[in-house]
């Protein structure tokens, strides 16, 4: 049994076949998923899910692109979602360099903002980082997110950064990428990392695995992140799962 710990189901790209996704991947051995809603649609369709399937969970908080568009009325918001019993983190929250929507500084403090949340709430964080690594290194720190920990999703840095994070009680996710024929530095933290500190994503639907790189994503292909992760390490797929499956259930207290 695996656990996809990090997937949009609540896309716009499920809207025709969503139950047919969802029941793939129940065949394929994935038994639980853990839904990441970042915005205002995402967020409402999440809480959605967490309902209407035992086996979904929650993350829910508002991705750095759209920090611009946050205010002090979706803070509430979260917060008061964010009791429930199944939302088990707060996030995709971080920063993100690579496009250009929300000024750095905005990024900055709607970031601050969500991890007091967390340590407010006694949630764990999950994190996106792209091109911004010792920024969102250093508001950690800054924050003693450390507090709380969680998991840097979909992790694209070096074994020198993963050690950092690491040491801030933080996990590593690994997704898609580490089947990538070219993809050295994911493949070196797939081996490098400790088991007891790795856990598996797709955040589908994008990221998709070799061998259907280039197509739509979805939660039952974790299980070939799984497989690749297990080949470089050199052991079982079976204790890969096992090992990443407790992970994930006890950083997310599922």
């Amino acid at each position: 049994m695996l656990i996809d710990t990090h997937v949009h189901l609540n896309a716009d790209q499920y809207d025709e076949d969503l139950q047919e996704v969802i029941d793939r991947a129940l065949a394929a051995g994935i038994n639980r998923m853990i839904v990441i809603g970042f915005d205002e649609k995402t967020i409402t369709r999440t809480m959605e899910l967490i309902d209407q399937y035992d086996f979904i969970y929650g993350v829910i908080g508002w991705h750095p692109v759209d920090a611009i568009d946050f205010n002090d009325d979706y803070y509430n918001w979260i917060k008061e979602l964010a009791v429930h019993p199944k939302i088990v983190a707060i996030g995709e929250m971080g920063l993100d360099y690579h496009w250009d929507k929300s000024p750095k500084d905005v990024q900055k403090d709607v970031f601050r903002r969500q991890i007091a949340l967390a340590k407010e709430l006694k949630k764990p964080i999950v994190i996106h980082n792209r091109e911004a690594t010792q920024d969102v290194i250093d508001i950690l720190k800054e924050e003693n997110a450390a507090e709380v920990g969680g998991v840097m999703h979909s992790f694209s840095g070096s074994t020198e950064i993963c050690d950092k994070i690491l040491k801030m009680n933080f996990i590593i996710s690994l997704g898609g990428p580490v089947t990538f024929k070219n993809a050295r530095q994911p493949k070196e933290v797939a081996k490098h990392v400790p088991l007891d500190k790795l856990i598996v994503e797709t955040d589908a639907p994008y990221l998709t695995p070799h061998p259907y790189r280039g197509k739509r994503n979805e939660p039952a292909y974790v299980k070939f992140v799984a497989e690749q992760i297990a080949e470089l390490r050199g052991i079982t797929y079976e204790e890969l799962a096992a090992a990443t499956t407790q992970n994930a259930e006890r950083l997310f207290h599922i």
